[in-house]
């Protein structure tokens, strides 16, 4: 009878992870930054009808790349839980921390006991009443978690883009600026831009036409 083969844990979990980068790195690259005005999301996403880029809530816009599948289910669980947090508290107590703390657990169980870990990474960013507010959680496949400071980038050719656009970010920046900026890094293809427009009330978030 066939001896079943021994794994150990730690090449176990580094087979899952080197399968869930993998996957994330064939999709196109996503960029999430601060400008004066807010914050700007923009990838290539040639699809006008399968959005990588969403609102959550009245403050807070979602990214992501990856399995588009995995990553939309994602998207609908953060926008029940805003709607019940927000439902059974204040609208107010919504933040981008406690989103990224929930879909923190997720990930990192589908990580650790599911069949396969998500081919997927996240942001979550919540746009504040100035600069100094904004807040942009960056995601990994397995639920770690990292506060970007400025701007984050995820997917694709990750390492040259994030070289590119930290030669060309700075506090301050015009929203004209900023979206010249994602164009120069990204390319000539189709983009979806939005932005979380600081100063209008209520909901922010709006998508930008080309």
């Amino acid at each position: 009878m066939a001896m079943p083969m021994y794994v150990s844990p730690e090449q176990f979990m580094k087979d899952r992870a080197d399968y869930a980068r993998k996957g994330i790195a064939r999709g196109r690259p996503v960029i999430v930054m601060s400008y004066a005005g807010g914050i700007v999301f923009a990838t290539e996403n040639p699809s006008r009808a399968l959005h990588k880029i969403s609102e959550i809530h009245d403050r807070i816009g979602f990214a992501a790349v990856g399995k588009y599948n995995e990553f939309e289910s994602l998207r609908v669980a953060g926008v029940r839980y805003a709607d019940l947090r927000g439902y059974s508290y204040d609208r107010s107590d919504v933040s981008a921390r406690g989103l990224a703390n929930a879909y923190a657990q997720t990930l990192g169980a589908e990580f650790t006991n599911g069949p396969k870990p998500l081919e997927v990474e996240l942001v979550v960013a919540e746009v504040g009443q100035d600069d100094a507010g904004d807040q942009i959680y960056r995601l990994s496949y397995d639920g770690s978690v990292t506060d970007e400071q400025g701007f984050a980038v995820m997917g694709g050719d990750e390492d040259a883009v994030r070289t590119k656009v930290a030669a060309g970010w700075r506090e301050g920046l015009s929203l004209e600026e900023a979206l010249v900026l994602t164009r120069d890094v990204l390319g000539s293809g189709a983009l979806e831009l939005a932005i979380l427009d600081r100063a209008k009330p209520g909901r922010t978030f709006r998508r930008i036409d080309e």
